[in-house]
């Protein structure tokens, strides 16, 4: 990968949306992964990738805890139902705030304390071309258990890399001699967005498909955009119960 360059890493805002409100975990984004509130490493990874990086929130407590540890963030509204919204209004207020203009923003998912930043860069290598709208990184997976996990979602993408399809369902479904160990692409939620199609998003209404997987990137889908999918070999380790976080802290060497 060619890299990208550092005048083109300042024209790029890094956003990691956070809440308190977890159905599986609440409180997460302040849960202690290494030493650490989860937020301020998945923080401090970012950093060392991209020049400026926000925490996005509507929740005080989490901002206090920024404060603490001398990361940046933004107060938002806390009626946001998804991390684009949220995202979204953060992007406007950190501009508004710091008069800079950014080509584009990369949404970190706050619960993603492994993220590495080689990943950041991967995803900041393809927003930086002209043809790319949404980018979004996958992984090549084999794992059978995982495949059949509705919680890991799967992607299929046509022969330029851009998204088909996303599903909690096996996809493709394998029915050759390969069938009980097939290969599958695994989706890393961490996208990429043009900075006017981030905008335009904002507009789009909940669509069929996006409600029957529970998926927001189907809602851009089924509206005719198009999703580029960067493979990369690390997919990280999302962190969504307290028993992942015990397996994360117990695996991780920090």
């Amino acid at each position: 990968m060619k890299g990208v360059s550092e005048i083109g890493k300042e024209r790029i805002l890094g956003i990691i949306p956070a809440r308190m409100a977890s159905v599986r975990f609440p409180g997460k984004p302040l849960a202690i992964t290494g030493g650490l509130p989860m937020v301020i490493r998945v923080y401090n990874q970012v950093k060392q990738a991209l020049e400026h990086v926000i925490i996005a929130t509507g929740d005080p407590e989490i901002g206090k805890v920024a404060d603490e540890f001398g990361a940046a963030w933004v107060l938002t509204g806390s009626h946001h139902t998804n991390g684009t919204n949220r995202c979204i209004e953060a992007a406007e207020i950190f501009r508004a705030a710091s008069q800079r203009s950014f080509d584009a923003v990369i949404n970190i998912q706050g619960d993603e304390p492994s993220v590495r930043p080689d990943m950041i860069l991967a995803l900041a290598e393809v927003i930086t071309q002209d043809a790319t709208d949404i980018a979004t990184l996958v992984s090549v997976e084999t794992d059978p258990d995982g495949i059949n996990n509705p919680n890991r979602v799967k992607v299929v993408t046509d022969s330029r890399g851009y998204a088909l399809y996303f599903s909690r369902s096996p996809i493709p479904w394998h029915r050759g001699p390969d069938k009980n160990s097939p290969e599958w692409l695994a989706h890393v939620g961490m996208y990429a967005f043009k900075r006017d199609v981030l905008n335009s998003l904002g507009s789009l209404k909940p669509t069929p498909l996006e409600q029957k997987e529970s998926l927001e990137q189907l809602r851009w889908l089924e509206n005719g955009l198009k999703i580029r999918c960067c493979q990369v070999h690390y997919r990280g380790f999302g962190i969504d119960t307290p028993a992942d976080l015990e397996k994360f802290n117990l695996e991780t060497d920090f």
